[in-house]
Order: C-alpha cells, then sequence, then structure tokens
C-alpha cells in the first residue's frame, strides 16, 4: 500500500476532488473531518484549546466557536501556530489509525486529503505522490468570497495565511485544474485514479519492507549466536 496527498488552496474545490475519489472507491482520510473530530467538547485537543485561548472561542453549547476562533488564528501566525501545535498531533494520530485499518482492509493506495500538506511537511516522507487541486487566483478568491461571505479583505487574508496556490502546483506530482465544469474535473480525477492504479509503488515499499524485516531476522540471528 501507498500514499497520495491530496491538497490545495483554500476554496480550490479540493473537497470536490476527495469526493471523486470516494466515488471511485478510494479510500480516502480526511484531515479537516479528523479535526473536527478532535476538538468536541471533552476531548485532549478541546481542553488545551480553552486553556489557552480562553472561553471566548466557545459556544454556549461548549462546542468550539470556529468563526471566532478563525478571526484570532488569521490574524495573528504565532496564535495559528500554537492552535497547529494543539491540533496537529491528535489529527496525525488518528490519521494513523485510519491508514492502517485501510492497510489492513486490503487497499492499493490512501488519499490522505491534507490542506497543508506542504505548509507543515510532516507527512510528506511518506507519501509516494502528491495532487494539488488547483484553480485561477480570481476564481479561488470569488469562490472563498461567495462559500464563506466574507468581504474582500478577509477572504485574501485566509488566502495569504496558506502557501502560495503557485507554489503547490510546483510542488505537485499531479494536478487537478477545477476551473471547468464538475464532470470535467471528474474526468481529470478517473484519468489519475487509472494511473495510481497502474502504479508500482506499493511493491516498492513492500519490497522495502522485506528487505528491513530480513535485515533485522539476520541482526537479531547474530546478536543470539
Amino acid at each position: 500500500m501507498f500514499l497520495v496527498g491530496l491538497t490545495g488552496g483554500i476554496a480550490t474545490g479540493k473537497s470536490t476532488v476527495s469526493e471523486i475519489f470516494r466515488d471511485l472507491g478510494c479510500c480516502v482520510v480526511d484531515a479537516d473531518q479528523i479535526a473536527r473530530e478532535v476538538v468536541k467538547p471533552g476531548r485532549r485537543a478541546w481542553k488545551k484549546i480553552r486553556g489557552e485561548f480562553g472561553d471566548g472561542v466557545f459556544l454556549s453549547s461548549g462546542e468550539l466557536n470556529r468563526e471566532k476562533l478563525g478571526q484570532i488564528i488569521f490574524a495573528d501566525s504565532d496564535k495559528r501556530k500554537l492552535l497547529n501545535s494543539i491540533t496537529h498531533p491528535e489529527i496525525y494520530k488518528c490519521m494513523a489509525w485510519e491508514v492502517l485499518k485501510a492497510f489492513l482492509s486490503g487497499h492499493q493506495f490512501v488519499i490522505l486529503d491534507l490542506p497543508l500538506l506542504f505548509e507543515t511537511r510532516q507527512m510528506l516522507p511518506y507519501i509516494s505522490y502528491t495532487v494539488v487541486v488547483a484553480c485561477s487566483a480570481e476564481d479561488q478568491l470569488d469562490r472563498l468570497m461567495k462559500r464563506n461571505g466574507y468581504e474582500e479583505d478577509e477572504a485574501r487574508r485566509r488566502i495569504d495565511a496558506q502557501m502560495s496556490l503557485a507554489e503547490k502546483v510546483r510542488r505537485a506530482t499531479y494536478i487537478v485544474n477545477n476551473e471547468g465544469s464538475r464532470e470535467a474535473t471528474r474526468q481529470h480525477v478517473e484519468q489519475l485514479h487509472c494511473q495510481l492504479c497502474a502504479s508500482r509503488a506499493q511493491w516498492k515499499l513492500r519490497l522495502g519492507l522485506v528487505t528491513v524485516i530480513g535485515l533485522l531476522t539476520i541482526i537479531g540471528i547474530y546478536a543470539l549466536g
């Protein structure tokens, strides 16, 4: 089994591409969805956020007020780093568990939907291919403003808080252009899916695993001898 990192800029259509991969039968591990789980009331990350950011970023129900917290962290890079230091370890632990379950289920590869794949770099050593969902800067800004109801200044602040889309595209193994219709995007993803299914990456990883196990076995035999 091998890992594929799926990322893109905010509002470029990564969720659409992720959904198409699911429709094609792929195992997709969504970091955003896991991020919502790890900050539910009573969870470890939830407690740490309350301790660091105070009661002001929580609703009366105890749920995290995402909009309020977002306003804080996108206006202050230090606060954003603090939040990431709280949530990312919990997110990656959950993702590792999901990947293990996928491996045991016999999946050829797993799509890791990671908005900050290139920014954090933590998962890059384990990923065989990277896929970036892209669109024009104008489309990205317009989509974000319409989707979230932001004024232009706020939308630009959110976009600028991430690595530039152009830089992500430069680093990508594959690029999915999401400027056209949903059907055009689906056709592109289907073609990419065929390429991933034909990949020999899983055999390279399995050979490496067998080699490591063999070396450890030899070392163990010599140690016992």
